[in-house]
């Protein structure tokens, strides 16, 4: 599976914020792969986590893969990582050539329906360093990506994520801004999203 890249980047204008959208960065075939071969080869998992003293099971399916004894902790969860596989070396290598960053490890998160989400936070944790580079990259059914700034209020920005996408996260977005995939009624098939990061 050789990767072609098939679209300029966006780059939004937001204060306290480096974000960068490339709508196409894989193309509709290849995208097409790599969910179906994500979705079957990966060994997803449910954690349970806590929300206002109650447990409840994580709204998705996840895995991680990384480095060696590079454990990922969030949410009261520690997540102990896999070894790469082919399939997400070659992903890792096509993001890191478009972010000029080595990553060390990424999440996969499987969102079944629009009932699965992933509600407010910022990729923060203190393993991640200061001013950390998040490349999201997302295959299967569109959904919204929403941001809000921590202190302006009122100052909000929507992104339909969409099949075969790549999204960058750079310099202090995390530290101003969170984001969400929120909730849909609407019926929507499955989303596989994966976020490579650097943890020190």
């Amino acid at each position: 599976m050789n990767f072609l890249f098939t679209s300029d980047p966006i780059i939004f204008n937001l204060p306290d914020a480096e974000i960068i959208y490339y709508p196409h960065f894989f193309d509709n075939k290849e995208a097409d792969e790599i969910f179906a071969q994500l979705k079957t080869d990966t060994p997803w998992q449910q954690d349970d986590i806590k929300v206002f003293g109650k447990v409840h099971p994580q709204p998705r399916l996840t895995a991680l893969f990384g480095n060696e004894e590079k454990s990922y902790s969030y949410s009261n969860i520690k997540m102990q990582p896999l070894p790469w596989n082919p399939l997400l070396q070659k992903i890792k290598s096509s993001i890191e050539s478009a972010s000029g960053t080595n990553f060390t490890t990424v999440l996969l998160n499987l969102y079944r329906n629009g009932k699965d989400s992933n509600g407010w936070h910022a990729d923060n944790e203190k393993e991640l360093g200061i001013n950390p580079i998040i490349a999201s990259v997302s295959f299967g059914a569109e959904r919204n990506f929403q941001l809000k700034h921590n202190s302006i209020p009122g100052l909000k920005q929507n992104i339909l994520l969409e099949h075969g996408s790549l999204l960058l996260m750079k310099g202090t977005t995390q530290h101003f801004w969170k984001h969400q995939i929120p909730k849909t009624s609407k019926l929507i098939g499955e989303r596989i999203n994966l976020t490579f990061r650097v943890i020190e």
